[in-house]
């Protein structure tokens, strides 16, 4: 069974029913990368147990790695190992480094979206986050980057999260837990020569 602390009326939905999946690594999620497992063992000295590690290493990608928006930052980056050498990425690749980080430890780890508007609701994007797994539930995480307005935290007692959708406008969550990075997100990121093009090629929908 699947126990998923999210929006009341959202059913999880598991992509694939077999957990190592959640500690794979491909190309973009290279926690078998050198940069990935130092970074992973210097997170990991000193800590107490599993929780502790899977905070210290949401917050390292929460707060030392700038989101480049907020940054202004034109380098688009969507390979774990990229983000945490370049020290910048938009949510999905924030998201990349984070669930990076999280396998390289043994911590079962998804990929997840959520549908919100943008641009002063002019339009709507997709926007990335993680889902962690302990005792037995999935429990959302959003290391975008914490700016006036958004207080995301580490929670695994209730979701404390960038965003909250408003259905009014048209957001939302979906329901679905990747092991790997959902295609229009990782072609989107490839495709883009620097991020203001970034910006007017997401996805606005999955």
């Amino acid at each position: 069974m699947i126990v998923f602390l999210c929006s009341a009326d959202m059913e999880p939905i598991q992509q694939d029913p077999d957990l190592s999946a959640y500690l794979a690594a491909d190309e973009a999620i290279d926690h078998d990368h050198p940069l990935v497992r130092k970074t992973a063992a210097r997170l990991a000295m000193g800590v107490v147990d599993s929780y502790d590690y899977a905070r210290a290493a949401f917050e390292y990608v929460r707060d030392t790695v700038p989101h480049s928006q907020d940054a202004d930052d034109p380098r688009v980056t969507w390979r774990a190992s990229d983000v945490l050498e370049q020290r910048t990425g938009i949510c999905y690749a924030k998201a990349h480094a984070l669930a990076a980080l999280l396998r390289a430890e043994d911590i079962p780890t998804a990929l997840c979206y959520q549908r919100l508007t943008y641009d002063g609701g002019a339009g709507h994007c997709v926007h990335g986050l993680v889902a962690v797994r302990f005792n037995g539930a999935w429990h959302r995480q959003d290391p975008r980057g914490n700016k006036p307005g958004v207080d995301a935290h580490f929670s695994l007692d209730g979701e404390r999260l960038a965003f909250v959708p408003d259905a009014a406008a048209g957001e939302r969550d979906y329901p679905t837990l990747y092991a790997t990075p959902h295609p229009a997100v990782l072609d989107a990121l490839r495709a883009a020569p620097d991020r203001p093009h970034l910006w007017r090629t997401l996805p606005a929908a999955l």
